[in-house]
């Protein structure tokens, strides 16, 4: 998928970006495609040194309404995490309101290893349980991730956060749906009826009463792995849609249009870490969670415009699960 929303540098302009950032100008680039939200380029630079430079799209394009600063969430959140032992690539140097930019920029240590989700699940390099294994080491990196703890709720760069878990979620989804009205959205049912049931099922939130950090982007496109020797992971990358929240939402992006279960050797390396029950009123906050990300796949689209042959299965994928999981938020 391509995306409208992103911004385009020159050669020149790279250059001139990296030696004002980081002193030394730029000896090869090359543009990575995979995101859709930031521009993304490798550079390769006069002192020899490899690094990722992320810029923000102009403030003039077309975003979702939790778009908004997202690379200073991911700066940082390059910081916290590091700190608390995850694997990331290191944050090199950071621009916010740039005045030649217009808008912000962050340079990331370039990663050696390779994306998992290029990796076969079976035979090769992950043949007698390497997945499951790699997938056990990642539950405890996910709940060293979210025992980082903050002050607020929500969105800060974004400016949508609420004094409770519950007043935040709210108000992130209640962003997502408002955001049909610039982009009108195919939806399973009205957003008014959305959003009053995801109301009525949000008293389950209570039981959160601090903000923990939580990364929501954790596919295995976002996560690197080192192949040399025994498979483990290098580094977990793009924390730009990190929110303050729920801990328990971390589980809903690497099980996407799938349930939680028992056996999953993530939710075991978790449990090696932090204790983690999935009682009845957690699996009601893992449905809220499930519908505010299938509501991102769907309401994303508006400001992207993805091109139909390679978004209609995320699409139908996404209508479906989200309506499945509305329907049992319905239930008494």
């Amino acid at each position: 998928m391509d995306s409208r929303t992103k911004r385009r540098l020159s050669p020149a302009e790279l250059d001139d970006l990296a030696r004002r950032a980081l002193g030394t100008g730029v000896a090869a680039s090359a543009e990575l495609t995979d995101g859709y939200a930031n521009a993304v380029w490798r550079l390769t630079l006069d002192d020899g040194r490899a690094v990722v430079l992320k810029v923000a799209p102009p403030p003039e394009l077309e975003q979702l309404s939790y778009e908004r600063h997202l690379l200073r969430m991911e700066a940082a959140v390059c910081e916290l995490a590091a700190s608390a032992g995850v694997p990331v690539a290191g944050l090199v140097a950071t621009g916010f309101d740039d005045p030649v930019l217009g808008g912000d920029y962050l340079v990331l240590g370039a990663l050696d290893g390779v994306s998992w989700n290029a990796v076969p699940a079976s035979g090769g390099p992950l043949a007698a349980g390497g997945h499951d294994e790699l997938r056990r080491e990642l539950g405890r990196h996910l709940a060293r991730f979210n025992a980082v703890t903050g002050e607020v709720f929500g969105y800060p760069h974004a400016g949508i956060t609420g004094a409770t878990w519950r007043e935040a979620y709210l108000a992130m989804a209640g962003a997502l749906l408002a955001d049909t009205l610039r982009y009108p959205t195919p939806l399973p049912m009205p957003a008014e009826r959305i959003a009053a049931v995801l109301a009525g099922a949000a008293p389950a939130l209570d039981e959160v009463t601090t903000p923990h950090l939580v990364h929501f982007d954790v596919w295995q496109g976002n996560v690197f792995l080192d192949l040399t020797g025994t498979p483990r992971i290098q580094a977990i990358i793009d924390h730009e849609r990190a929110f303050w929240g729920d801990p328990l939402a971390e589980f809903v992006t690497p099980t996407i249009f799938g349930e939680l279960c028992e056996d999953d050797p993530l939710l075991a390396g978790y449990r090696e870490v932090t204790p983690l029950e999935l009682t009845p009123r957690a699996l009601v906050r893992l449905d809220l969670y499930r519908a505010y990300l299938y509501l991102i796949l769907l309401v994303e689209n508006g400001p992207r415009q993805y091109p139909e042959d390679e978004y209609r299965r995320v699409r139908d994928l996404a209508t479906v699960a989200l309506t499945e999981v509305l329907g049992r938020l319905r239930l008494p």
